[in-house]
């Protein structure tokens, strides 16, 4: 009998990263810099290992290929097979991320042999001035892109936004962007890794080294023509699934619960849930699993009805 599912954390350390994932979140880590907690991954060499009840030690991979359409849903099976769509993070910036932009379907599959990397970030925190870099603020083409490139002078460009907790962005592909530094969200998004950095801010490593940039694949990925749409506006009613974001990759709402809360899941498709704030227990199949503020629980697809018990606890809520 599947039952609500948490992983182990895998947390990642980078150059730009900080300390609000251990101090805020609670991840465990010797490490100064940890920029990025995977919460749910199937990216190869980065798979999810179930941290709780009977199924702990398994690997997401070996849930995919025993329970199949009892885990994703029947659809989401016959169009993923053993592929977990999605990869959940936990973003902390303590300097600004490099500028960057991801490539479509097309495009990853051609150049990489991967999915592309259609996200969205809710925003859990952000330091006094801080800023989300997304899209450019005056209207561009690949030509007057490329000669800023060249001189030097993109951050003149692109459109820096103010941020502060609860603001949420939908980043389509082809759309540059960057998380300034301050900035902790979380991410949710296709499963890949396939970014195509543009500018990393002229920064090197301990060694002097520059980190890679990938202007040539980058050019090719870009939209031009997309529309100012990335500002997410959404209701916070309370005990109630308010949409966010619905595109062909996910569906994500802001869920804020209050009381025992009676749940059907009429969606043939898994439900993530990530503890934005406060805590709960989910229950369900007789199992009952905890959550708090900085956690991610897993519900596969065959389980129908469940409860969420809290006096204050915010989610969201994903689905594909």
């Amino acid at each position: 009998m599947l039952y609500p599912i948490k992983f182990s954390p895998i947390l990642k350390d980078k150059i730009w990263g900080g300390k609000k994932l251990k101090n805020v979140l609670n991840k465990e880590s010797d490490s100064p810099n940890v920029g990025e907690s995977w919460e749910i991954s199937d990216v190869d060499g980065d798979v999810s290992i179930v941290s709780n009840g009977k199924l702990k030690g398994e690997s997401l991979k070996n849930l995919l290929s025993t329970y199949q359409g009892q885990l994703l849903g029947e659809k989401n099976y016959k169009t993923f097979g053993n592929k977990f769509p999605l990869l959940i993070k936990f973003i902390d910036a303590r300097e600004d991320l490099s500028i960057q932009l991801h490539p479509n379907d097309e495009l990853a599959a051609k150049r990489h042999n991967s999915f592309g990397k259609t996200e969205m970030w809710y925003t859990l925190q952000a330091d006094d001035d801080s800023n989300l870099i997304v899209g450019f603020n005056q209207d561009m083409t690949a030509k007057k892109y490329l000669e800023h490139l060249e001189n030097k002078t993109l951050t003149q460009i692109v459109n820096f936004d103010k941020v502060k907790q609860g603001d949420t962005y939908f980043i389509e592909v082809g759309r540059i962007h960057a998380i300034g530094a301050g900035v902790m969200v979380a991410e949710i998004q296709q499963t890949s890794d396939i970014t195509y950095r543009v500018y990393d801010w002229d920064r090197v490593d301990d060694q002097g080294n520059e980190r890679e940039l990938h202007n040539d694949l980058a050019i090719d990925a870009f939209d031009f023509d997309m529309p100012d749409n990335f500002r997410v506006n959404y209701s916070k009613k309370e005990n109630a699934s308010n949409k966010m974001v619905s595109c062909n990759y996910f569906t994500t709402s802001y869920l804020e619960v209050t009381k025992a809360l009676d749940k059907e899941n009429k969606q043939d498709s898994f439900i993530i849930y990530i503890c934005v704030d406060g805590a709960a227990s989910i229950l369900a199949n007789g199992a009952s699993v905890d959550i708090k503020k900085g956690e991610t629980v897993l519900l596969p697809a065959a389980i129908k009805n469940y409860q969420i018990v809290s006096n204050k606890a915010t989610f969201l809520e994903v689905y594909v």
